[in-house]
C-alpha cells in the first residue's frame, strides 16, 4: 500500500490532473500526467463502477496497482501527479498484467 503522501486524494488535485494532463493509453489502463511543485510524485487510481458492479473486484484492481506503483516507486521520476484509470476487462489481469502495463504507459511518458 501507498503511504498517504505519495497519493492524490483530494477532488482538487484529481480534477487539476483531468484537466491539464497529459494523456496515455494501453489496453486496460489510462495514465494521466501533469507536473507538480513537489519533489514527490503522487498517484492517484480511478476504478469505476463499469469496470465492475463488485466492490471487492474494484479494491482488488486497486490495490494491485497501488503495488506496483510502490514496488516501482524508486525509479519513477519526481515530481509529477500521475492517475491511472481502468479500463474494462482488467478485472481478469493479474499482478503480473497489470505491472507490465503500468511500466509500458510510464515508459511512454518517459518517467522510467
Amino acid at each position: 500500500m501507498l503511504k498517504k503522501e505519495f497519493s492524490l486524494r483530494k477532488q482538487k488535485d484529481f480534477e487539476n490532473v483531468f484537466n491539464r494532463g497529459v494523456y496515455f493509453s494501453e489496453k486496460f489502463l489510462i495514465l494521466k500526467a501533469v507536473k507538480n511543485s513537489l519533489p514527490f510524485s503522487r498517484f492517484g487510481f480511478v476504478i469505476s463502477k463499469k469496470i465492475s458492479k463488485k466492490a471487492v473486484e474494484r479494491n482488488k484492481v486497486k490495490r494491485l496497482m497501488s503495488e506496483s506503483i510502490r514496488l516501482s516507486q524508486e525509479k519513477i521520476k519526481s515530481g509529477f501527479d500521475i492517475v491511472f484509470i481502468s479500463k474494462v476487462g482488467i478485472v481478469d489481469k493479474n499482478f503480473e498484467e497489470v505491472n507490465e502495463l503500468i511500466e509500458k504507459l510510464l515508459k511512454k511518458l518517459g518517467l522510467l
